[in-house]
Order: structure tokens, then C-alpha cells, then sequence
């Protein structure tokens, strides 16, 4: 038996007037996830805890399965992991967002909280600058993908607060700053590593090609590594994890899977979607379980892209789902779950902590409806009277079936 996972994240969002009152999920052309819908299971998961920020660390740690009430101790030890940056007892990791801020009429705002989504080698070249220039023994930068990257503090102070910066797009910023322990020396940190990006070469450069400049650091997700039991002991699989993001891929470390980097996978709306699934499959020829993971659609969703959103979401069920499913019924019996992490509301263009519509799909026919889904949406999930309270028990069900 094979088990797979095909997670859109953000895909889930609200009713738009554009749509005639229907969700971009609900408008889109979905052939593949529609028929695993009807000959399936849908319903609604809740992946999110209660009093849970909704974030894909949180959403993506039920979907692999595990309880986010008690692993949960911040997105950016994860991302540390996929990155091979060792983390002590008493280490900090920090994500570090390159931004852009900008002039508001009450003051500073969060103008881009991607840079533009500036290119992994100018902001390569960034961080090692300001590793060069900010860097010691107690903080040290580390380059990441696109915007993304990781600040450790060693032995550092962990009562913070934060706000991730795609929560505040056009805001002033002044409400949102650091609090709490050690706020201070990081922002004092933040503002040293906005006079060193003021005049560096890329930025500069940014500039002068109309980009959006790179101007400041933005800090949140942090956290002290977790402690988490590897899915290969828990349920005596092996598998593999596919994602450009590395947040997703850190969860894998720790679940205790082989992170498989495809060509062109971007974590963007150009991302190698064909790609994923062929080296999803390829992988399964030698491996149990495998997660592969598509960030397009909850990108489009945080700039407020439709026409975007709903070609990501045709993309995915196009190139992702319906490869997949064709290539598994070549392997032998398999079992398929099928769902966003978390919504990602156009409207809002930020997480949040609403159940998701899932599909549970086994090729032996061990999932069904008990009153016939018209296709994979909110509305058909929510029609189908189906609500699991705890996500984390999906991965349960996946690989050992109905209860």
C-alpha cells in the first residue's frame, strides 16, 4: 500500500461576489480532486488547535499528523532543520523576512513583506553581508530561498511576541514591533541591519530597475527545536517529503523522512508543478509514504491575486492530483489525502483558523460519502456533515483506514 499526501496550501477561502458567491476552490476546474471527491470521502478537518495562531507550521504539523497542543514550539526550528543549522537546548531560531517598508501617511508600513519576492542570490548575497557585518557568536545569519532566511540567537531569550509580516500588508508598523524579553536588543539588531541594507550594491541595483528594494530585516516564528517521534517509527514507514518551502521540509526532518529538492520547484506561482509529481511517484517506487506540498495558491492569496489563485488551484489538481492518481493506479493499491493546510482568504490575504475541506481516497474503495459530494469545496465538505475536531488524527485514518 501507498500513502500520499497532496496538500495546496491556502487553498481553502470565502465566498466572493466575483464569483457569484462561490469560493475560488468552488470555481475552479477541478476533474481530478472532484472525482476522488465523489468516489471518496470529503469533509471538514480541523488543523488548527484552539488558541492556535493559524500558521502553516501549525497547520502542516496536524496534517503529517501529530498534535501541534504538545510538538508545537515554533515555525523556525523547523525551517533550521531543513537548512542543516544545528540547534542547541538552549538555541533561538528566528524566521527573518527580507521587506520592504515604505512611507505611510501615519508612519512606516509594510510595503512588501517579500521584497518584491526578491531572487535567492540577491538575497543570498544580503545575508552573508549582514552575517559579515552584524554576525557573532551570539547571532548568526543564515540564507534561505527567495525572502526567507533564518536568524539563530545562541543561548538566547524566548518570551517574546511577533507578527508575521504578511499578517500586516499596507499597515503602519509601529503597533506590530517586538515585545517582550530581549525585544529590545532585537531591534536594535533590526535597525543596524537597515542602515547596512540602505546602500548595499543589490538594493541599489533594485532600485534602479524599478524593483522593490530589500530595506529591512522583519523577525517572528521563533522557537526552541521540538521533540518529535519520526513517522518511520510511529507508523513503520518510509517516505519522503517534496516541498520548496523549508518549513515543510524541516517537518519531514523531524518526522524522519528523505527531503527529495525538485528542479524548478519554486514555492511561488511559477513553481514546477509536473515536476513534483513525477519525482513524487519516482519516489514511491522505492518508499511507503510520500508528502508533496504546493505553496502557489496561499502565495496568490496573500497578494490578493484571484485570477492567480484559481490557476494555481487548476494547476495543482491538473499537473499535481491527476498525475499522481494516473501514476498510482500503476503501483498497486494506494491511498490518497487531499486538502489545504489552512484558508487563506483573498479578502483578508492572510491565514485563517477555519476547518479545511479533505478528501480521503483509497483506491480499494474503502472511502466513501454518505450522501454524494458534487465535487471537492468548502460548501460540498461542509454538506457532508463529516467534521473531525483534531486534524492530526488524518494521518491516522490514512494509513489505517475508516475507523
Amino acid at each position: 500500500m501507498k500513502y500520499v499526501v497532496l496538500l495546496g496550501d491556502g487553498m481553502a477561502d470565502e465566498p466572493i461576489a466575483a464569483l457569484n458567491g462561490k469560493t475560488p476552490l468552488e470555481h475552479a476546474h477541478t476533474p481530478a480532486m472532484d472525482s476522488l471527491a465523489r468516489d471518496g470521502e470529503i469533509g471538514l478537518a480541523q488543523t488548527i488547535p484552539p488558541g492556535f495562531p493559524p500558521g502553516s507550521d501549525v497547520a502542516n504539523l496536524s496534517v503529517f499528523g501529530y498534535d501541534p497542543r504538545i510538538c508545537y514550539s515554533g515555525r523556525s526550528p523547523l525551517e533550521a532543520a531543513s537548512m542543516g543549522v544545528a540547534l542547541g537546548p538552549a538555541d533561538v531560531a528566528f524566521r527573518l523576512n527580507l521587506v520592504t517598508l515604505g512611507e505611510g501617511p501615519c508612519g512606516e508600513i509594510m510595503e512588501d513583506f517579500s521584497a518584491g519576492h526578491i531572487t535567492t542570490e540577491e538575497a543570498r548575497q544580503l545575508l552573508l553581508f549582514l552575517q559579515e557585518n552584524l554576525g557573532s557568536r551570539e547571532f548568526e545569519f543564515f540564507p534561505g530561498v527567495s525572502y526567507r532566511h533564518l536568524l539563530v540567537w545562541r543561548a538566547g531569550r524566548d518570551d517574546l511576541q511577533f507578527t508575521p509580516p504578511h499578517d500586516i500588508s499596507g499597515q503602519p508598523i509601529g503597533a506590530f514591533l517586538p515585545s517582550g524579553d530581549g525585544a529590545p536588543v532585537l531591534m536594535d539588531l533590526a535597525a543596524k541591519a537597515r542602515r547596512l541594507l540602505a546602500g548595499h550594491p543589490v538594493n541599489q541595483a533594485r532600485l534602479a530597475a524599478g524593483k522593490k528594494p530589500a530595506n529591512a530585516i522583519w523577525l517572528w516564528g521563533h522557537g526552541r527545536a521540538p521533540q518529535m517521534e519520526p513517522i518511520t517509527a510511529r507508523y513503520g514507514l518510509s517516505g519522503a517529503v517534496i516541498s520548496a518551502v523549508d518549513l515543510i521540509k524541516g517537518i519531514g526532518i523531524y518526522a524522519g523522512l528523505d527531503v527529495i529538492n525538485v528542479p524548478g520547484a519554486t514555492g511561488y506561482l511559477d513553481t514546477n508543478y509536473l515536476g513534483k509529481a513525477e519525482y513524487a511517484l519516482e519516489a514511491l517506487r522505492s518508499r511507503d509514504y510520500i508528502y508533496v506540498h504546493v505553496e502557489a495558491p496561499d502565495e496568490a492569496s496573500h497578494g490578493g491575486l484571484l485570477p492567480e489563485k484559481i490557476q494555481a488551484i487548476e494547476d495543482f489538481d491538473r499537473l499535481v492530483v491527476g498525475t499522481m492518481v494516473e501514476g498510482l493506479r500503476k503501483l498497486g493499491p494506494f491511498r490518497v489525502l487531499v486538502l489545504p493546510d489552512h484558508p487563506t482568504p483573498l479578502s483578508k490575504r492572510t491565514h485563517t483558523s477555519d476547518a479545511v475541506p479533505y478528501i480521503l481516497y483509497g483506491s480499494d474503495g474503502e472511502f466513501s460519502n454518505p450522501i454524494p459530494a458534487d465535487g471537492y469545496h468548502e460548501r460540498a465538505a461542509v454538506a457532508s456533515g463529516r467534521y473531525l475536531p483534531e486534524g492530526h488524527r488524518l494521518m491516522e485514518r490514512l494509513v489505517h483506514g475508516p475507523a
